[in-house]
């Protein structure tokens, strides 16, 4: 695969990702089952690294995954804990899990094409 289709996908998950955990945190702090403090804490680590991943940056790409470990998180155990939102935590699992897997296999590849990474120590 490519690094133009794999930029593509990623970029779309992403930004699908967002608005979907956007919409539900704000959905839930407007409902009241969260504060809204703490719907926008939950909503401000999504948002960092949006601009490098719009740009196609590989290191955004690649730190952006810690930060998506965060929402795996929230996804799984919402999973596990609710019948009420099964639908949309698998949703979340799902797309989150595509990312998991595409975010660090674009870094890689579009690194290498750039020229990019650690260089190796001379002895």
């Amino acid at each position: 695969m490519s690094s133009n289709t794999l930029f593509k996908l990623c970029r779309s998950g992403y930004l699908s990702l967002t608005i979907l955990l956007s919409a539900w945190f704000i959905h839930q702090g407007i409902n009241g089952e969260y504060s809204l403090i703490f719907s926008l804490l939950w909503i401000i680590p999504i948002l960092l690294p949006l601009k490098g991943v719009i740009q196609g940056k590989p290191y955004t790409y690649a730190w952006g995954s810690f930060i998506i470990c965060l929402y795996m998180l929230h996804g799984l155990t919402l999973l596990y804990v609710t019948e009420k939102y099964v639908f949309f935590a698998l949703a979340e699992v799902l797309l989150l899990g595509s990312l998991l897997i595409g975010f660090p296999f674009y870094a890689r590849i579009r690194g290498r094409e750039l020229g990019l990474g650690l260089k190796k120590l001379k002895k």
